[in-house]
This record gives C-alpha cells, sequence and structure tokens, in this order.
C-alpha cells in the first residue's frame, strides 16, 4: 500500500510539473510580425498592442483539373499569450486558431468548413506555417 501512495504522489508530481512547465510565454510583436507560408497558403501577421493582431490569410486549393480554388480573410485576431484567433462571421461561424510555436513556426487550425469562412471549395487555413520573412509585412488587397 504505501509503495502505491508514493507511486501515486510521484505521478501527481510529475503531472504538476509538466503541465506547470507547459505554460506558454507571451510571443513579442518581433516575434509575431512577418510572413508565414504553408504550401500555397500564406499568412501576414503584424502586432498592433493591446493583445491585437492584424492577419491576413490568403490560401489556395489545387483541383485535380490544374485549375486553383482560392481563399481570403483578412481581420484583427486576439492573442493571449501564444495564442491568437481570429473570428470571421460575415458568411457564417470560422474561428482560426493560430499558435506560435519555437523557431519560427505557427500551427494554424480552422474551425468551420471552407464556405463558412468565405474560402473556395477545399480551401483551407489548416497547418504548420514557417515564418518566411520577418519584420512589418506588406498587406496586399483582397481580391475582387
Amino acid at each position: 500500500m504505501r509503495k502505491l501512495l508514493s507511486a501515486a504522489w510521484l505521478c501527481v508530481w510529475v503531472f504538476a510539473i509538466g503541465v506547470h512547465a507547459q505554460k506558454p510565454r507571451p510571443v513579442t510583436a518581433r516575434e509575431a510580425n512577418g510572413i508565414y507560408s504553408s504550401y500555397d497558403n500564406t499568412i501576414r501577421i503584424l502586432a498592433l498592442g493591446n493583445n491585437k493582431l492584424k492577419v491576413q490569410f490568403d490560401g489556395v486549393y489545387h483541383t485535380i483539373s490544374k485549375s486553383v480554388n482560392t481563399g481570403y480573410a483578412s481581420g484583427e485576431a486576439t492573442i493571449e499569450g501564444n495564442v491568437a484567433v481570429l473570428e470571421i462571421t460575415e458568411w457564417g461561424p470560422c474561428k482560426i486558431t493560430m499558435v506560435f510555436l519555437r523557431g519560427n513556426k505557427l500551427k494554424v487550425t480552422q474551425e468551420g468548413d471552407s464556405p463558412d469562412c468565405g474560402f473556395g471549395h477545399n480551401v483551407r487555413a489548416d497547418g504548420t506555417y514557417r515564418k518566411i520573412r520577418s519584420g512589418k509585412p506588406k498587406f496586399e488587397e483582397p481580391p475582387e
């Protein structure tokens, strides 16, 4: 019984240390600002202050007939720690979550279907992006 209790306390202690060690650190403007790329998808980010980021997403889906479907979104995301959320409500419920990782990476998940986000068929923001350019990005005009 004593060994079982010792093992249980050890598990609780290891879990507590692991949870504490995983606390995300805030991302600085310098770390966030830039252009990120995953295949043909691009995300531009600029820190605005007050836990806000200006975000622009340009996405592409290559069809089997060698044409492309495109997607575009822009807006202000809220950032807390290393997690930023861009909510798009114009066409339906769409939420794009961006997690800043070490090594100039950005893990992106999309909640909502392509049409809910205003994207073309099968265009999605999901993926792991790499920063390809640091500094203040140049934002492009939305496609017509």
